[in-house]
């Protein structure tokens, strides 16, 4: 069982006499002296005390043997136990009743015919009826446990497979992490490979970025606001790597920034859009962002009027199947990536998420 089940589970006086047991205990002990209430000659109210008195003296015995002893041979069942001990409960506990309801000088109550009668009639009652309700008690126990462990086990599953999909998670961004900086990098070693004047530029440009993104990387989500801020950080980077050949510009409304969305998400539609539609093209192009939300759905379109699907061979490069895994990961199936062919020229990728805001 796991350990959940087992903290859970009361123990000693608690599991002997919870409330649930002790109710249930009288009240069948209630209902089932009603038969007996015409012809017993002493009054009710003597029935009922002598009744709910064997009950509880089988519901003591039922939870004494469920407890204790610790352990039993192999060939005793501690079912077999409890059943067994309430059975014999039963007429010593209505001996031990009529021994102190008689009075002092009174004969006893075996020379008493009509108290001889009540006795044997308590005791056979008892004698049949106890060992059946034991037996209703355990299977219900049974079952109930069951019903716990199994919630339990599922409760422990679901944790396993959620750590699981953090740990997943965890491991695409630390993909993606690299994969962005080494891009960025290479860019700017471009630069300074062609001594552009800009180099220096761009490298102190590159490096402010750099200290806004990566403490970045490792956060579990993200706000529309910040992707977009990355956003417009990298694509100005670029834009001083091609001033001639980028242009680009970003469309949303305020009330959506707030919106949650996976680190990276945006950044890595702009970065693909720039690395394989706009950088293998001699004309450049133009790269738009747009963010709608439409109910309770958030679309984000990535359109570049690059060298296109065919030009760049089909190939997208890893970031985007990356980023598909990841939102399958945070979102399910409520999460969908496309990516489609642009007239007349270029690529639109679509990311739709549920609109929800980040709870920080």
């Amino acid at each position: 069982m796991p350990a959940a089940a087992l903290s859970m589970k009361p123990h000693g006086l608690r599991l002997m006499f919870g409330w649930s047991r002790v109710v249930f205990t009288i009240v069948f002990a209630f209902v089932i002296s009603l038969p007996l209430a015409f012809g017993w000659k002493s009054g009710f109210f003597s029935l009922m005390a002598r009744t709910i008195g064997l009950a509880l003296l089988a519901l003591v015995v039922f939870g004494l043997f469920e407890q204790w002893p610790k352990r039993l041979p192999a060939w005793l069942a501690r079912w077999v136990l409890q059943v067994v001990g309430v059975a014999i409960a039963m007429p010593l506990g209505t001996f031990a009743i009529y021994v102190l309801s008689t009075a002092p000088g009174a004969p006893p109550f075996w020379e008493v015919p009509d108290r001889m009668q009540g006795f044997g009639g308590l005791t056979a009652l008892g004698i049949f009826v106890s060992p059946w309700v034991a037996l209703g008690a355990l299977v219900r126990q049974k079952d109930a446990l069951a019903r716990h462990q199994a919630l339990a086990f599922e409760l422990e599953r679901s944790e396993f497979e959620r750590q699981a999909l953090d740990a997943r998670l965890h491991l695409l961004q630390a993909q993606v992490a690299p994969h962005f900086l080494f891009n960025t990098l290479a860019n700017v070693q471009a630069l300074v490979d062609a001594g552009s004047p800009q180099a220096p530029k761009v490298l102190r440009s590159l490096v402010a970025y750099l200290r806004a993104a990566v403490p970045r990387l490792d956060e579990p989500v993200t706000t529309l606001k910040q992707e977009l801020e990355l956003v417009t950080a990298y694509l100005e980077l670029m834009h001083m790597r091609m001033p001639d050949r980028l242009q680009f510009a970003l469309h949303f409304a305020d009330a959506d920034l707030a919106l949650r969305c996976p680190p990276l998400t945006l950044l890595t539609l702009v970065e693909n859009a720039v690395r394989h539609g706009i950088d293998p093209g001699e004309e450049g192009g133009r790269i738009d962002v747009h963010v709608e939300r439409t109910g309770d759905r958030c679309i984000i379109h990535v359109v570049d009027t690059g060298v296109g699907l065919g030009a760049s061979n089909g190939g997208l490069g890893t970031g985007l199947s990356t980023l598909r895994e990841r939102l399958q990961l945070v979102f399910g199936d409520a999460a969908e990536l496309r990516v489609r062919a642009n007239a007349p020229r270029g690529v639109v990728a679509e990311v739709e998420i549920p609109a929800e805001r980040a709870s920080r």
